[in-house]
């Protein structure tokens, strides 16, 4: 069974003390925040796209795209995250229905009707992972060492992101974003790249010469802006 496992990491109390900065942030939501969250969503082709923090007992919901409205959080023992943070690198199941998790119960995951799920985990600049970035659909779907290598990224970049709100609590974080590196329009750059993202769909069932070369031109697009985005928030906190 499912509770036979351990799911809580060797350093569980220090994690937990890691964490606690995390949970006194105000409030998440700006624009850089809820385009980046629906970016990721696009990007992966996905229903649902989570920020995640890993409570003691709980999986609190910080910022969501797709989920139910009121859906805040779920028992730690139900959710895939609290089985990603024990990982290295990105944790997926490809296919939660023939293939499901043995380390979590599944009663979240049945009763959202999920069946594929890639979450990679945020971790503190000392390495503790206080949380995850995910993404899920209700159809299974393969997920390549290349998807997982970006959903990587994007995490780094979520936790930075996470680092400088709290650096700057009583301040408007995007002004601040936004008057670092190289006068980067970083929202323009993040709407020109949902668009990318949104064209690329109707080009994956295509092999053709036009349409590979189209998603590679796309990658290497989404490539340049995650790392503008990384280069911004590493200045930032430094």
């Amino acid at each position: 069974m499912a509770n036979s496992y351990p799911r809580r990491p060797a350093d569980e109390a220090h994690r937990l003390q890691a964490l606690r900065p995390y949970q006194l942030i105000t409030s998440i939501p700006n624009p850089l925040f809820d385009d980046l969250i629906r970016l990721t969503a696009m990007l992966f082709n996905v229903p649902i796209a989570i920020v995640a923090l890993v409570e003691e007992s709980t999986v609190q919901f910080r910022l969501n795209v797709g989920l139910p409205a009121g859906t805040a959080r779920e028992p730690r023992d139900e959710s895939l995250c609290s089985v990603a943070i024990l990982q290295g690198d990105t944790t997926v199941f490809e296919n939660l229905e023939t293939a499901p998790c043995e380390l979590a119960e599944p009663g979240f995951v049945q009763r959202m009707n999920l069946q594929f799920y890639a979450g990679s985990p945020l971790r503190t600049a000392s390495g503790f992972p206080v949380g995850v970035l995910c993404v899920i659909d209700r159809l299974p779907r393969y997920f390549g060492t290349e998807e997982q290598a970006l959903l990587e990224r994007l995490s780094d970049i979520v936790i930075r992101l996470l680092d400088l709100r709290i650096q700057l609590e009583n301040t408007d974080l995007y002004d601040q974003i936004e008057a670092s590196v190289n006068r980067l329009d970083t929202l323009a750059e993040l709407a020109e790249l949902a668009e990318l993202a949104e064209l690329a769909k109707w080009e994956e069932s295509s092999e053709t010469d036009t349409a590979v070369a189209y998603r590679t031109s796309t990658q290497e697009e989404i490539g340049r802006v995650v790392d503008a985005l990384h280069e911004q928030l590493t200045e930032r906190l430094h």
